[in-house]
């Protein structure tokens, strides 16, 4: 199959009946066979037919209409027929299919000015309807694979961020950090990503590696602010001061690296992973602060329960 050529998207991202403005493939025996052309729509019954079976792995565009797909989703985002939650529905859903195209690509640079759009797009949101937020996170938490972590991670930070009264451009900043903090995990072998139940005390010295590798990874690339670059290289410091890599001690920690290590907590105890059941958004929160304590910024860790608070109502 040529992965260069096509991009996978979720058919929920495509409103029935509307026109789309690109061509639409299915993966049929590893071939892209042309299923709905420029110009045409999809019934709603057809797409929610094709919904229940689309693992994410069915549907394509070319490369070459990605520019068109965003702006397919943009307009959709200013779209006066689709309530918040709707809105919310299509943005995350098309940002887990770009993201995937972004964690694939080699060029971090393009990777990290490709994603500024797609923050921006969360924060718009926020900023218009802010009890569609809360609806966005509650749909977080299906599976847990790198795309759907890093997102879900970004938007509990922006909704964190928020909270503790962060300006548009910090919030920006911050998304993308989050975005990306776990980026070197590109440089771990996929065998210790991918293992069922725990690591050995080898795989776990090689895990632990990844706030260096990302810095690394970070280091060689020009226009990366320092901030981006702390919140991938110590969301795993702990606020008693005994995390990795550094050992810092409450404040010594970047304020985005604080953030993610709450948020990326979370996402973790509260997604269905193939070796735990998920906890509830409270009791994970509740655990954060009663056996975890000594690892979370405590005025963060209070803030959190007031985004936790919006996802409750949603």
């Amino acid at each position: 199959m040529d992965s260069t050529t096509y991009f996978r998207i979720r058919l929920s991202t495509i409103r029935p009946d509307k026109v789309t403005s690109f061509d639409i493939y299915i993966l049929v025996d590893g071939k892209h066979i042309l299923y709905l052309r420029a110009g045409d729509k999809l019934a709603s019954g057809k797409i929610k037919t094709l919904h229940g079976r689309d693992t994410g792995d069915s549907f394509f565009v070319r490369m070459e209409d990605k520019q068109t797909y965003r702006d397919w989703v943009k307009e959709e985002m200013n779209s006066d027929l689709l309530n918040p939650f709707d809105k919310a529905k299509i943005l995350r859903e098309s940002s887990v299919a770009l993201m995937e195209d972004l964690f694939e690509n080699p060029d971090v640079n393009k990777a990290l000015d490709e994603s500024r759009p797609i923050i921006t797009d969360f924060i718009d949101l926020m900023e218009s309807a802010p009890e569609a937020m809360g609806f966005m996170i509650s749909l977080s938490g299906h599976d847990f694979y790198t795309y759907n972590h890093s997102l879900d991670v970004s938007i509990y930070s922006l909704g964190l961020g928020k909270a503790l009264g962060y300006d548009a451009k910090t919030l920006e900043e911050l998304g993308v950090g989050a975005l990306f903090h776990d980026i070197g995990k590109r440089s771990v072998s996929l065998d210790i990503l991918c293992k069922k139940g725990g690591l050995t005390d080898a795989e776990w010295e090689q895990m632990k590696m990844h706030p260096q590798y990302g810095l690394v990874i970070m280091n060689n690339h020009p226009n990366i602010s320092d901030a981006i670059k702390a919140a991938c290289f110590e969301h795993h410091e702990s606020w008693a001061g005994n995390g990795y890599p550094q050992q810092l001690v409450a404040e010594e920690i970047h304020p985005f690296a604080r953030i993610v290590a709450i948020t990326d907590t979370y996402d973790a105890m509260t997604t269905q992973r193939s070796y735990n059941v998920p906890m509830t958004p409270m009791d994970a929160v509740a655990m954060m602060k009663e056996k975890l304590a000594g690892r979370y910024d405590p005025d963060m860790l209070k803030a959190m329960y007031s985004v936790l608070f919006k996802i409750k109502v949603a």
